[in-house]
């Protein structure tokens, strides 16, 4: 594995097409599942039979 990039790094040209500005922060990010933010690491996955994001961001506000 190589090292995380740093999304406070990341610096995204609001001038292109959305598809260009996804293109672009793929690119710098490498991987947009697992990076840094400062002194954290990022690292999201997804489950087929898991709870959507809606549910786990409702259950945090309960």
């Amino acid at each position: 594995m190589g090292t995380l990039v740093d999304i406070r790094d990341v610096s995204v040209n609001k001038e292109l097409s959305r598809d260009e500005r996804i293109a672009e922060f793929v690119q710098q990010i490498k991987n947009p599942y697992h990076f840094k933010c400062g002194r954290f690491t990022v690292q999201a996955s997804f489950s087929a039979e898991g709870a959507t994001l809606e549910e786990c961001i409702k259950g945090i506000l309960r």
